[in-house]
């Protein structure tokens, strides 16, 4: 199922020529889910692919200007629209009060509007994935949203199935986990998919400063969605003002990563990925709104390195030729997993083996 994020604004507190505040959409098959809506956010879907569709769904992180002056107007439009399907707004606490404040501006809806007050913690249960909140630093009500996929089935075994004499009309079923019969004999779901895969996960944490929910939540991210108001040299008015430098903001999955690779290997089976998949393209231009990329490809091992030192070089030689790669602990040694997109295993494999002497790492078969 295709997982498509959308920036239709990257400004700070306020629009400029170029870009617009806060928002983003997340697209997950037919789902529409806006987070943030900043002013401009309507005029923003429209320049999109996307266009002003009826989303049934807003999620809010705060509520200072800049993250939501445009959701009055979006109301309105809809209302103008003559919208007759509801819509659901998420929020920290505080919520209810907003939207109370508005109905003066913004009269009688056509529409129903649910509004739903969560804290830290809180999980909204979905078909498929859920969207789990946490607390961030930013000296307001405010909430940071994670999209976590629930486990997805394990690939398909096309050998299995063939040796198994299951027709091609029945395999949707053994995916779907579903056991058939085959000419009077049971055919079930383990006997030709693999192990069940992890399935992928979004962090979005609005305005914040750098703290440990973060970098929690940031942990095993696909894709990690955060702020980075000030530069460097303004460190302390970015304490000041809870807000986060573009280094700060850098260093959130390297923090999570680095506290992983210091664990005893031997005392943690099954030992999770690193924090970030580096497998999408980064941050969109300035101007139009754009897609940036689907979430990351299914990681898998390209090598095992000796010890987290090897492993670090091999992934500058996989940097270097453009791969991107993660470092997964191996279970009861030292030796550390370098994985890479499956769509670059070869020449992940090909780069390691050019860039490294024979003794250094084994390659995966």
């Amino acid at each position: 199922m295709d997982l498509d994020i959308v920036f239709l604004g990257t400004s700070g507190s306020m629009p400029t020529a170029t870009r617009a505040p806060a928002a983003l959409l997340i697209r997950r098959g037919g789902e529409r889910l806006l987070f943030d809506c900043a002013e401009g956010t309507q005029r923003q879907l429209l320049r999109s692919s996307v266009g002003l569709v009826d989303l049934q769904e807003i999620f809010l992180t705060h509520f200072h200007a800049d993250h939501m002056l445009g959701l009055p107007g979006m109301l309105k439009t809809f209302a103008l629209r003559g919208r007759e399907l509801p819509l659901t707004v998420y929020g920290p606490r505080g919520l209810v009060d907003l939207v109370g404040s508005l109905r003066r501006v913004l009269g009688k809806l056509s529409y129903e509007v649910e509004l739903v007050e969560l804290t830290p913690g809180d999980t909204v249960e979905r078909d498929g994935y859920r969207l789990a909140t946490f607390g961030v630093r930013h000296g307001v009500s405010a909430l940071g949203w994670s999209l976590i996929e629930r486990l997805r089935p394990g690939r398909f075994d096309v050998e299995a199935a063939d040796a198994r004499g299951v027709p091609p009309t029945l395999r949707g079923r053994l995916q779907r986990g579903e056991q058939i019969s085959v000419d009077g004999r049971t055919v079930a779901p383990d006997e030709v998919l693999g192990a069940s895969r992890a399935g992928r996960k979004l962090v979005v944490t609005g305005d914040t400063a750098p703290s440990d929910e973060v970098v929690e939540a940031a942990w095993e991210a696909d894709v990690l969605v955060t702020e980075a108001t000030f530069a460097d040299e303004d460190r302390e008015r970015a304490a000041e003002t809870l807000h986060q430098t573009a280094t700060q903001a850098a260093e959130v999955p390297r923090e999570r990563r680095s506290e992983g690779l210091r664990r005893d290997r031997g005392a943690v089976p099954g030992a999770r990925r690193a924090a970030t998949r580096q497998g999408w393209r980064g941050a969109p231009p300035r101007g139009r709104p754009r897609i940036i990329g689907r979430a990351m490809s299914e990681m898998v091992h390209a090598a095992v390195a000796a010890d987290a030192s090897e492993a670090e070089e091999i992934q500058e030689i996989l940097r270097a030729v453009g791969i991107a790669s993660t470092l997964e602990p191996e279970v009861d040694a030292d030796a550390v997993a370098i994985l890479v997109p499956e769509s670059a295993l070869e020449a992940a494999k090909d780069a390691i083996e050019s860039g490294t002497e024979p003794d250094d790492l084994v390659a995966e078969p």
